[in-house]
């Protein structure tokens, strides 16, 4: 039996919009953040960015300005159309208090949050 993207997902997706930019060597490009969990980053660009699925690229999620953002490797993952997904690879100690943060307001319970939070600790991958 095929279970559902939903039910196999350890982290829950937090649509968020906040101003994205993604850096690969030279090449800046303005996104927009469609939503964000532990795992990853989904953006949609309306003009094809120029990377293939593997590629890493620097991504800056500006929660306040330049003053608080989300700074963290990334790689791309799957592409759909005007969608990229990538894969969150190494997050600093601020960049993951920052987006325990945000998943913690808008999971709204502790339980939820705990959970998430064991599952990213938990994979080898982080």
């Amino acid at each position: 039996m095929t279970t559902p993207d939903n039910e196999r997902r350890r982290f829950t997706r937090i649509d968020f919009d906040a101003s994205t930019e993604l850096q690969k060597g030279d090449h800046l490009y303005m996104v927009t953040l469609v939503d964000i969990s532990f795992n990853g980053i989904l953006v949609k660009s309306d003009t094809p960015l120029k990377l293939a699925l593997g590629d890493e690229a620097l991504a800056t999620i500006r929660l306040q300005g330049d003053d608080v953002a989300i700074r963290t490797p990334v790689t791309l993952t799957h592409q759909n159309e005007q969608e990229y997904g990538f894969l969150i690879e190494n997050l600093d100690l601020d960049s993951l208090t920052l987006l325990r943060r945000l998943v913690e307001l808008n999971l709204g319970d502790p339980t939820l949050l705990e959970r998430e939070l064991d599952h990213f600790f938990a994979t080898d991958a982080h």
